[in-house]
């Protein structure tokens, strides 16, 4: 072989760590970035929360400067990230607890969308009731073990012989005795609160609940409705009820009304759920006739450079570099802090790009919804789509019309007879409020709905029109068919 030297040019694109870090945090949720942050306090001591009744040390004194009105701040620019990072000392934290002056000072809560879990569960609900009964303690101890076998919904979704092979093996005798006993304790659960409890499927538990209603005409009609012609109401099959049943209109609908008083989940309300929490990074209020976006202080962590370490890494610069290790952790927290900095000064801008261009929607809701693209924002704000999506992504807005995550505002269009363009969600709302004013009696079709929005000179086919119908749980037109 011989050998021989080559000159060769390539290009390629190397990520710093900061550049990486400032990509993770921009995806990640409020939540997720105070769990990044939770772990770095623990891994670096130049790095600690800022005590907002204590004065800020460290801080850039632009960040914390309360007296700002709300408006759009800039990404800083590259000459202010050189000065951030390598500059003075002094400088060395952001005192996240004015947030750039961008919160109404009179704005003291904002809707965390937390949802609250049931109390008391189903079975410590039952547990009581079954205590309180005067069965003997074999029956009591069957019917608690078939409130062990209740779904969330209060259903007994196994069979008593499942239930039976639980309990006992092949003795034929054994489990004859055992089915009876079991068959005897549902019965002694059904009679329990709530009403329905322990049915074994929806026209039981349906059944159970009238019989627990005082006598009368309507409550008659409407287990004769249940017991044999449930189907047939669920198809909104009058014609047919009332041939079958020998009933008019008035009785039917009584019984109707009565039939969806019921609960089909009595077990439901004790079911307990998950806890889901979502904090709005920014809000938008309306100021002298224009709307303007704010970030949510609470939200964002408040964060400085540890005083302590801090003055022993100042007191040995330039030493024996045994504060190595310090200085490294000392840049690891600057970037920490400006690239958390960068990150709500990034979702500001692009939160108020997105609303300026949706306006339309706080002013008049969704039916004014406008289509918007990603690219439509990231040529507004000077960044990629990649960006705008990481940042629009589990990134949350509280507005008068409700918390919204930012991906929302954005949507496909739909053309317009004039050669303009209508949002996909500006449709669905509109197919919203024709359906909530229709006529019960004589519900709009799906083809019915295309026409009319044609008329409204929005060209959408049959087919968008049931897929958006469906989108929204909105069912269709036999369904929604009222006496």
């Amino acid at each position: 072989m011989k050998q021989g030297l080559q000159l060769r040019l390539s290009q390629h694109l190397a990520l710093t760590p900061q550049l990486q870090q400032s990509i993770r945090l921009l995806q990640l949720s409020t939540l997720e970035l105070n769990a990044e942050i939770d772990q770095a306090l623990q891994e670096n001591p130049l790095l600690e929360r800022d005590d907002p009744g204590e004065p800020a040390l460290y801080s850039l004194g632009a960040a914390g400067d309360s007296s700002a009105t709300p408006q759009t701040a800039p990404a800083p620019d590259s000459d202010d990230r050189r000065e951030a990072q390598g500059g003075d000392d002094e400088g060395w934290g952001m005192d996240f607890s004015g947030a750039h002056g961008q919160r109404d000072p009179n704005d003291d809560d904002l809707d965390s969308g937390e949802t609250q879990t049931a109390s008391t569960s189903l079975r410590e609900h039952l547990g009581p009731q079954v205590a309180m009964t005067q069965l003997p303690d074999r029956e009591r101890a069957l019917v608690g073990f078939l409130i062990e076998a209740l779904d969330d919904d209060g259903y007994l979704t196994q069979s008593l012989e499942e239930l039976v092979d639980l309990l006992v093996n092949e003795d034929d005798e054994l489990r004859e005795t055992l089915l009876e006993e079991l068959g005897i304790a549902l019965r002694h659960l059904q009679n329990l609160d709530p009403p329905g409890i322990g049915a074994r499927n929806a026209q039981e538990c349906l059944t159970l609940q009238l019989k627990c209603l005082p006598d009368s005409a309507p409550r008659k009609l409407a287990l004769a409705i249940v017991d044999g012609h449930l189907d047939l109401l669920a198809a909104r099959d009058f014609a047919r009820i009332r041939k079958l049943l020998g009933c008019d209109d008035d009785e039917l609908r009584t019984a109707q009304t009565l039939i969806r008083s019921l609960n089909p989940r009595p077990g439901a309300q004790y079911a307990t759920t998950d806890t889901r929490y979502v904090v709005p990074d920014v809000a938008v209020r309306k100021v002298n006739d224009k709307w303007v976006v704010s970030l949510n202080r609470d939200a964002m962590p408040r964060l400085r450079i540890n005083r302590l370490y801090a003055d022993i890494l100042q007191r040995h610069r330039g030493g024996n570099g045994s504060s190595a290790g310090l200085a490294s952790q000392l840049q690891e927290a600057k970037w920490l802090i400006k690239n958390v900095q960068q990150r709500f000064d990034t979702i500001l801008r692009v939160s108020q790009a997105i609303v300026d261009r949706q306006r339309a929607f706080f002013d008049h809701g969704e039916v004014a919804m406008r289509p918007l693209t990603l690219r439509e924002i990231a040529e507004t704000v000077s960044l990629h789509e990649s960006t705008i999506s990481r940042v629009t992504t589990q990134k949350y807005l509280a507005s008068p019309r409700g918390i919204f995550e930012l991906k929302y505002f954005f949507g496909s269009h739909v053309a317009t007879d004039t050669g303009g363009a209508a949002s996909s969600t500006a449709i669905r709302a509109l197919i919203k409020q024709l359906v909530g004013a229709e006529d019960g009696k004589k519900p709009l079709s799906d083809a019915r709905l295309a026409e009319i929005l044609g008329e409204q000179g929005i060209v959408v086919a049959r087919r968008t029109v049931a897929k958006y119908r469906e989108l929204l749980g909105i069912p269709p037109v036999n369904l929604r068919k009222v006496l």
